[in-house]
């Protein structure tokens, strides 16, 4: 078997058992849990509003939408904050210490990372389904695009959630860095509400990043026919949507290579010492 060949299985392996230990986590499976009741409390109290001009509940359109953000959340902030904090703890300079641990860590990120979102996903979809009336009728087809969103969701995200833990010193920067952004951007980004009732210049901001597009997706996948009166066009432009993704995945797959390659040769252990006693001047 080729080395690399071996070191992918490791990393597959490797990812699974982190993803089994963020499960038997309280922090991080307890932030999900929390999440999770706040997206469906929300959703509870918006299953009876009709959104304007139409006879569709808010609700059944904002939870497509929802799933669409938590897999913007999932591929980029996962991805950013992981790869600070393994690259502060040591991990990613033992990774580089050993014969194609690079590529062993970095298929258990793509592992990890993946299958916590699909769980984030799962988590809300399913209850949902009890909650709104008329989502279990998607056809499958329906939910064949959600699949095929999703994929391409996370190939659009995790990339570039990997360029930011590269080039940050700091978890906390990473989390400031990846937060404030996607929060901004899922404000004008139609997930809470249509929009088309924005000002057509946050339109067009919102259109160049993959929240709104994923929001699109996943709302095309899930939501009947007659729901996209109330999008951009009265269309779910599926072209542009897969246009607009698979530019954001392939550049940043041609980018965060590099980028990778780059932090770990200046991975050494003198300046994870370093690093080390700048947390400890902070206080954490």
């Amino acid at each position: 078997m080729s080395p690399v060949v071996h070191a992918a299985k490791l990393g597959v392996v490797r990812g699974w058992i982190e993803f089994k230990q963020m499960l038997k986590s309280p922090q991080d499976f307890g932030f999900n849990i929390v999440m999770t009741v706040i997206f469906l409390i929300v959703l509870y109290f918006q299953r009876d509003r009709m959104i304007e001009g139409t006879d569709m509940a808010l609700a059944m359109f904002v939870l497509p939408s929802l799933l669409g953000m938590l897999v913007v959340f999932g591929g980029f902030m996962g991805a950013a904050t992981t790869l600070t904090f393994e690259r502060e703890d040591g991990t990613l300079l033992r990774a580089k210490a050993t014969p194609n641990g690079m590529v062993s860590y970095l298929i258990s990120r793509i592992i990890s990372v993946t299958t916590y979102s699909l769980l984030s996903v799962i988590m809300l979809l399913v209850p949902g389904l009890f909650l709104i009336q008329g989502l279990a009728d998607t056809p499958w087809t329906g939910w064949l695009m959600l699949i095929i969103i999703f994929i391409i969701g996370i190939l659009a995200t995790l990339p570039w959630g990997a360029v930011i833990g590269s080039v940050v010193k700091s978890t906390s920067s990473s989390f400031n860095l990846t937060m404030l952004p996607i929060g901004g951007l899922t404000a004008i980004s139609g997930i809470f509400n249509p929009i088309t009732s924005l000002p057509d210049w946050l339109q067009i901001i919102a259109q160049i990043f993959p929240v709104y597009w994923l929001g699109l997706g996943m709302r095309a996948a899930l939501l009947p026919e007659a729901a996209v009166l109330a999008e951009i066009g009265e269309s779910w432009r599926y072209l542009e949507m897969f246009g607009v993704l698979g530019i954001w995945a392939i550049a940043g797959f041609l980018i965060v290579p590099r980028l990778l390659r780059r932090m770990a040769r200046k991975e050494s252990g003198s300046t994870m010492e370093k690093r080390k006693q700048e947390m400890m001047s902070r206080g954490y």
